[in-house]
């Protein structure tokens, strides 16, 4: 199914970026943030939906009423698969699970989806501007 892209936003976007952050500690992980800044507060008749990004998708959530952020969490890890000559011992292993995106983008587009008067519509975004990754400091344990 082919989407119809708005060739305009019906308000006015101040930036749109991508941050990229690593946590300190293993647990933590690294994901990717998007974010929509607006020049206006969001008016009442658009509801920002989802964020369609280098094969990924989620939802926006309000940080204040100009500024929208979507958190995107990490790719999946690939699981570890048994090899051996003896095919066997390779019983267990699970097949990929491929998900066909919604959109065939490039790794410098996203499509926000989102609803004006209850009705979903969709814009291209190219070119998102890419912020510094953020890197958090683990939590040192002290030394016995």
């Amino acid at each position: 199914m082919k989407q119809e892209f708005q060739t305009e936003f019906p308000q006015e976007i101040k930036s749109v970026y991508f941050q990229k952050w690593i946590g300190g500690q293993e647990e933590t992980g690294s994901a990717t943030d998007f974010y929509i800044e607006f020049k206006k507060p969001l008016s009442k008749e658009i509801k920002l939906d989802k964020i369609y990004f280098r094969n990924q998708e989620t939802n926006f959530e309000e940080v204040t009423k100009n500024t929208f952020v979507a958190h995107f969490p990490p790719k999946n890890i690939i699981p570890d698969l048994i090899l051996d000559s003896d095919s066997l011992k390779e019983y267990g292993n699970k097949a990929p699970v491929i998900i066909k995106p919604k959109f065939d983008l490039k790794p410098n587009e996203a499509v926000l989806e989102y609803a004006k008067n209850n009705k979903t519509q969709f814009f291209k975004i190219s070119n998102p501007k890419e912020k510094p990754t953020i890197a958090y400091p683990s939590i040192n344990k002290p030394k016995n």
